[in-house]
């Protein structure tokens, strides 16, 4: 009787501290300021998809994360342990983790994922160092066919891994029912040189072995040149995709930073299906352009200032041309960092303006506007329900589109 006695009394204890904690943290959570966006102009509806992920700071001493989402706030101390345990996810991963729940087990980059309408697939590369200093890597491939959820699911020694340092998988493609993987390796030297290269493993999944290894492109240099290679932000990067664009960024290392020769640097594309790497001729895409620009597999977004506005071009990416202009209806302030995402033919378009402190009490604004016609189909800005809201800074990390 002792015994269930203590055991009782263990458990109410521990069910009171826990209750306790979320006192305490509804509590602490109810203090802090709640943003929420005003409509200026156009349909509240619009904000429902959008999810911006933001951190509140107080002086040096305060640091709570928060995510603004269908236009309510929700600070990081409000979620339940499990969420926090496992972090912030991104909203594609979280949707595949709902419908492919076993498959997903483990796999949080959204970048080693490529999903169509028949298959799921998965490449990674895991790699530690031998006490020899080596590069031991192989890769952690997956298939899932959705019809009958029938996995498959290896890993594979990473060809040639003795001369790599590091491979980042930057996208995956299921290709004539073969896996491509694209990777940026940083090489090992046995001199003060440096390699840099980008590779395309080819993966024959039902066989699980690797067919091939190419380098697209290597470059060498020594300190204090550099080499940096770049592709544009893929808004859609677990879907089908032909083409990638690569720059190829070739500087100097002074005492005041990298700085950047642009006529040493050049725009790369390759494409899948026809297995061919061709540099991109000037005057269709810019450098600049593509660096910044935001890709979804078939069109390539690029934000430009123009005549005090701001505007978004909308390239092709097969033909490389120049598919539309549009202006958006809004003013630019120099003071003002601005975060875009692109899905369902629209642009979000969120501004927050910093002074050279990094601080600003100003509203933020949203912008939400068709691509094609520029047409403002939503504009607002942030209001605070706190009068001491002042003593907080806000700062926006992403945007995020259902």
């Amino acid at each position: 009787m002792k015994r269930y006695l203590c055991s009782i009394i263990i458990g109410m204890v521990v069910i009171l501290s826990i209750g306790t904690y979320y006192v305490k943290v509804a509590s602490s959570a109810s203090s802090l300021p709640k943003y929420t966006f005003k409509t200026l102009e156009g349909s509240d509806k619009e904000l429902d998809p959008v999810i911006i992920n933001a951190t509140l700071q107080k002086g040096s001493n305060f640091y709570e994360p928060l995510t603004i989402e269908s236009n309510t706030t929700t600070y990081a101390s409000e979620r339940s342990y499990l969420e926090n345990l496992t972090g912030r996810q991104n909203q594609q991963i979280e949707t595949l983790v709902k419908e492919h729940r076993s498959f997903m087990r483990g796999k949080d980059s959204i970048s080693s994922i490529y999903e169509d309408d028949d298959f799921l697939a998965y490449a990674r590369v895991n790699s530690e160092y031998t006490k020899s200093g080596n590069m031991d890597a192989e890769f952690d491939i997956g298939l899932l066919e959705k019809k009958d959820e029938e996995e498959t699911s290896f890993q594979i020694e990473l060809p040639n891994q003795g001369r790599i340092m590091n491979a980042d998988v930057r996208d995956v493609q299921l290709v004539h029912s073969k896996l491509q993987v694209l990777t940026m390796n940083d090489v090992n030297s046995n001199n003060e040189k440096q390699t840099k290269e980008v590779h395309l493993y080819t993966i024959d999944v039902a066989n699980k072995k690797v067919l091939s290894d190419k380098t697209l492109v290597s470059e060498t240099f020594t300190d204090p040149n550099q080499v940096g290679f770049e592709m544009p932000i893929d808004i859609a990067p677990s879907q089908p995709n032909n083409i990638v664009f690569i720059s190829v960024n070739k500087g100097v290392n002074h005492e005041d930073g990298f700085k950047e020769k642009i006529k040493e640097s050049k725009l790369l594309s390759y494409n899948y299906e026809t297995e061919k790497l061709e540099t991109v001729k000037k005057g269709s895409l810019s450098l600049d352009m593509a660096r910044s620009g935001y890709a979804d597999g078939k069109n390539l977004y690029v934000v430009e200032l123009n005549s005090g506005k701001y505007r978004v071009k909308t390239f092709d990416l097969s033909s490389q041309t120049l598919r539309n202009d549009t202006e958006l209806d809004i003013a630019v302030n120099e003071e003002e960092q601005y975060t875009a995402a692109f899905k369902n033919g629209r642009v979000y378009f969120l501004l927050n303006e910093m002074n050279q402190e990094g601080k600003s009490n100003k509203p933020a604004k949203l912008l939400i506007a068709d691509i094609k016609t520029g047409k403002t189909l939503y504009k607002g800005e942030t209001v605070i329900n706190k009068k001491n809201s002042k003593s907080f800074q806000l700062y926006f990390d992403d945007l995020e589109i259902k």
